[in-house]
Formats: structure tokens, sequence, C-alpha cells
């Protein structure tokens, strides 16, 4: 079921600097959230690299930029560390937020890992006001979201 059009699911996760961060506290800007299945793997690490060196872009948009994954916070944290990414990477370790935003993979890459339950990729963009006007839920792993329609929903906003 689609969330666009509705007020985005509250969250409070925990960053990979280990503090609380909530939705409510972001009411007022644009947020992007990317879910993405697990930090130090490979399309994940491209999709969060692209962020990072293209911060500017989100930034100049004023939009908060969050990523989110089922990882604890320490592994995120070593991930943030290790690839220079500047930005909050949260951790939704208890599934209950990716279950919220419809954006949970059964089973990661069938037949391969087999790994139970992640994130699957994807994109939301919420408004000043907190409704969800964009969502990307990949079903394909290898697949990343669309940066270019995640910008221009942005610059909608301005």
């Amino acid at each position: 079921m689609s969330l666009i059009g509705k007020k985005a699911p509250y969250f409070k996760l925990r960053s990979h600097n280990n503090e609380p961060v909530m939705l409510s506290q972001l009411k007022g800007e644009p947020v992007v959230l990317l879910f993405f299945p697990f930090a130090f793997s490979g399309v994940c690490t491209q999709e969060m690299c692209n962020i990072r060196d293209n911060f500017n872009v989100y930034n100049n948009l004023k939009a908060k930029v969050l990523g989110i994954s089922v990882d604890s916070h320490y592994a995120l944290k070593a991930w943030a560390e290790t690839m220079g990414i500047g930005f909050d990477l949260l951790s939704d370790f208890n599934k209950d937020v990716s279950a919220a935003y419809n954006c949970l993979m059964e089973v990661f890459v069938p037949g391969v890992y087999d790994y139970r339950v992640v994130s699957k990729r994807s994109a939301f963009v919420i408004n000043r006001n907190g409704d969800v006007i964009y969502e990307e839920i990949l079903e394909d792993a290898r697949l990343e979201p669309s940066y270019d329609k995640i910008v221009e929903i942005l610059k909608s906003l301005e």
C-alpha cells in the first residue's frame, strides 16, 4: 500500500553515533529517507557514497538525508567512519520502521544469501508538513533509487 499523500509514519531510531533521531524533530524541512539492506555491502556502499559525494545538492535544497538499515548502530558507525559518510545512518534493528514504510524484504538474494527480513532499498521524500510525497521501493536489491527524481521532487518544494 502506497504512503504517498499520507503522514509519514513516526519513528525514533538510534543514529550511528548512538543519538536518538525522531521524525517529529524534522518537521519544517524536507526529509529524504533511504532504506538499504546492509552496511558494507556493494550496492549499499555505492548508494550511500553517491549521496555522500553529492551531499551539497541535498544540502542546498535544505533537505535532511537519513540512511536506514536493520544493521546495529555499531555496524553503521564503523561503516560511516570507513566510508566518510557525514549524514545520519539510523539503525532499524527491530525492523519496525521498515515495516511501517512497507519496505521489508522477506529474503535477501534468495538462493544465494537467504538472509531473512531486511530493508528493501527504498527512497521516500517527506515534505515540510510531514506528508510522504515520493516513494520508490525497489524489489531488486541490485538497483539504486532514482537520485534525479528525488532531486526533482525536492526542487519542487522550493
